[in-house]
């Protein structure tokens, strides 16, 4: 499906170099922030108390959260939870204060406007917690990368699975880079946003170089050389990124403005990574594969010439 066909190839790799600087020293700013700055993380890395309360009718969300920010729990998560009678809180840990007084700090706020309020649960997320959640996502996000090595080089060759990987920490960490230069909070949510991210970004990559690929197989290309045949598989694929990449980034909006805070940080975590994931797909990927030297002969095995000896009578 195509919504429109661009008859003359773009010449996107004229300018590799130049974005490819630029890139770099988008690369060197976020990682600048995430040693000067850190991530901002939430209570499921850092500990904190957890508590679910339940209303005799609709919870007002909005208002419960004030009450909790009135408190001083700035960094607090309020969201519903499973009904519209029932929310869950997630504290930060405080020095010096328990879990029973927070727990009852926050019910006598709670109780003011609305005495039919009843406290279901609450529980103490430790460090320790955290501390494992921390490895458990790391550790998700190694086997992501190497997931994807391994199917590109199989898929197509190892200068390819390179350039994608390549283009794919450049998403990460960009990504990362915004939340520590703006002191974002960093939560479970927007990890799983990282992670979705590594493989939509993957996806366009290996669209323009499945492109790529049939371009150099095509013999009525055979005169072109590499920059000319990148520049011909990204222009022949953007009516599809167009359509994909459109339609998604309408419902990442949708999240973003009607989500509420609960999918705040998750929809701009996904909104960033959907726009740099087109960038890095043209930028980055194809031009480090570009730089590489890939060539028609890594794609197409060449032709082994009869010995004209074979099935000669002696």
């Amino acid at each position: 499906m195509e919504l429109f066909r661009i008859k003359k190839d773009i010449p996107f790799m004229r300018h590799a170099l130049i974005f490819n600087v630029i890139s770099a020293l988008t690369f060197a700013l976020a990682v600048f922030f995430l040693f000067s700055k850190g991530l901002h993380l939430s209570i499921e890395f850092t500990g904190g108390t957890v508590m679910e309360v339940a209303y005799p009718k609709a919870a007002n969300v909005e208002q419960v959260r004030k009450t909790i920010e009135g408190l001083g729990f700035a960094d607090s998560q309020v969201q519903s939870f499973g009904t519209a009678q029932d929310v869950l809180i997630r504290l930060p840990a405080q020095k010096g204060v328990t879990t029973a007084q927070v727990s009852e700090k926050v019910m006598a706020a709670l109780s003011g406007p609305d005495a039919g309020v009843k406290l279901q649960r609450v529980e103490f997320v430790g460090p320790q917690v955290g501390h494992e959640l921390t490895q458990d996502g790391l550790t998700a996000l190694a086997m992501v990368i190497i997931g994807i090595i391994i199917y590109l080089a199989i898929r197509f060759e190892w200068k390819y699975a390179v350039s994608a990987v390549i283009a794919n920490l450049h998403d990460v960490i960009i990504i990362l880079g915004f939340f520590a230069a703006f002191q974002w909070e960093f939560s479970l949510t927007v990890l799983a946003a990282i992670l979705a991210i590594l493989g939509y970004s993957v996806n366009e990559s290996v669209v323009v170089f499945d492109r790529v690929r049939e371009t150099f197989r095509d013999r009525r290309f055979g005169r072109m050389g590499t920059a000319d045949v990148m520049n011909h598989a990204i222009t022949s694929t953007i009516s599809r990124t167009v359509i994909t990449h459109g339609s998604t980034q309408i419902m990442v909006l949708s999240m973003l403005f009607f989500g509420g805070p609960t999918l705040h940080y998750f929809a701009i975590a996904l909104t960033i990574g959907i726009l740099f994931g087109i960038y890095s797909s043209v930028f980055v990927a194809a031009a480090v594969a570009m730089w590489l030297g890939v060539k028609r002969e890594d794609l197409i095995k060449p032709v082994k010439e009869k010995d004209e000896t074979d099935g000669a009578v002696v």
